[in-house]
Order: structure tokens, then C-alpha cells, then sequence
């Protein structure tokens, strides 16, 4: 079954088309990633799907609800996880997960406990998010996430700024979300994140799905060794405005 399907999606910002009619489907229990220059829409997609931007035009649904009319329903069974650390950075680490917790209504004591410990955060869960690195900040907002025991866990560049050390920590950590029936969307920047974590991929540019499959079918298909030469022969070497 498919987690999230997309028909046809459309979304403009006044003469600027950010997304323009893509087709795709999220399969149940996968780590489907996009990829794509700066602007080329993946932000976009990813807003709609968590419902912080409206669908335009086209079809949207997400665990199986409508997007475009029941998008309370939506947020409320995925988590969110941004690429900007929006943490309370006056609250501790447990307090952080216990705020977001009385948002979603959700059981606090216990549920804390365990995602501190998935989180490998136990032994900090008296600090103020300032004083974690930036790994243990990126592990805090997925506990953060996860509050609600999501289906669907949505991920805006998740190891962006980090150390090699602190990328695989979080690679760990999504694998074990995903090997516990957690559906994992994702952009990325890094081809080598998108190749080590991604069962399947959508490669964007200026709005449009122009390269779609599994890390293994696209290196085939274009004939690269690597996901990044798929990347470049697919988008050019230019940089973008």
C-alpha cells in the first residue's frame, strides 16, 4: 500500500510555479527521498504533504486522507522534522518533548522516557538544547517528532551541518524508525545520505519529477557509479539562480 500518493500536483507563489504537475507515490514502511537543485520544488512537495502549504491543483493523499480537506487529520498522525533547529531554547531537553506532548494530547511520562532513550539523550535531559551539539539537537527534533507515534515521519535535510560521526548517529536512528514500520520521507542534499538510507527516490528540477527509482535503478539507468553523477548529468553543472 501506498503511504502518500501525489496526482497531478500544482502549487504556484504568484507567477513563480513551484511545483508543476508531478506524479509519485510514497510506498508504507519505506525511506523515499527527494533530490534537486536549489528551488526546484522538493521544499514544496514536502510543505504540502505535511500541510504547511495548500494543494493548488491536483490530488493529494496522505495515510490514506484526503490533503486538500482534511489536512488537521493529516498533522496530527506524521511528525515533522525541519531543517532549522526551532527547538524552545529556554526549556530542557525532557520539558521540549514534554511541551510537545500536551500539544498533540499525547501520553507524556513514559512516551518521554523511551524517545530520550531511542534518542540517546537520557543523560542530557536536564540541559537546555544550546548546550547539545548539533547531532544531539538533529536526534532531538526526531524524539520531538515521534511524540505522537506517527505513521509517517516527514524530514527536511536531517544531517545538514553535521559531522561525519554525528550523520551516521541519525542514519542509525532513521534506519531503526524505519525497521519499526516508520514511513520516512526525506530531502537531502548529501547523494551519499541519499544512497545509504533511500529505498526510493525522486529527482527534481525547476518544479518537475525528471528522474524517479531506487538508488541502484538510477545509477543504471544513466549509467553512473554514483548517485551524484546521476545527480549531475541529470540537472547540469550550472549553479542555479
Amino acid at each position: 500500500m501506498n503511504a502518500v500518493e501525489g496526482r497531478r500536483l500544482y502549487k504556484t507563489y504568484g507567477e513563480l510555479v513551484a511545483v508543476d504537475h508531478i506524479d509519485f507515490d510514497v510506498r508504507e514502511r519505506e525511506c523515499f527521498g527527494f533530490l534537486g537543485p536549489n528551488g526546484a520544488g522538493k521544499t514544496t512537495t514536502m510543505k504540502m504533504i505535511y500541510g504547511l502549504a495548500g494543494v493548488d491543483e491536483g490530488e493529494l493523499r496522505v495515510l490514506g486522507l484526503d490533503a486538500r480537506k482534511e489536512r488537521r487529520k493529516v498533522k496530527s498522525r506524521l511528525g515533522v522534522v525541519p531543517q532549522e533547529a526551532n527547538l524552545d531554547w529556554d526549556l530542557t531537553v525532557r520539558e521540549n518533548l514534554v511541551q510537545q506532548a500536551l500539544y498533540y494530547g499525547a501520553q507524556a511520562d513514559g512516551r518521554i522516557d523511551e524517545l530520550l532513550a531511542l534518542a540517546q539523550l537520557g543523560q542530557r535531559s536536564a540541559s537546555k538544547p544550546r548546550e547539545l551539539s548539533g547531532g544531539m539537537q538533529r536526534r532531538l527534533l526526531i524524539a520531538r517528532a515521534l511524540i505522537n507515534q506517527p505513521e509517517l515521519i516527514v524530514l527536511d535535510e536531517p544531517t545538514t551541518g553535521l559531522d561525519p560521526q554525528a550523520r551516521l548517529a541519525v542514519w542509525d536512528l532513521l534506519d531503526g524508525l524505519k525497521d519499526g514500520g516508520v514511513t520516512l520521507i526525506l530531502t537531502t542534499h548529501y547523494m551519499e545520505e541519499a544512497e545509504r538510507i533511500c529505498d526510493r527516490l525522486a529527482i527534481m528540477d525547476q518544479g518537475k519529477i525528471v528522474a524517479y527509482g531506487s538508488p541502484g535503478e538510477l545509477r543504471d539507468r544513466y549509467g553512473q557509479p554514483n548517485l551524484e553523477g546521476v545527480f549531475i548529468e541529470i540537472t547540469g553543472r550550472g549553479l542555479r539562480e
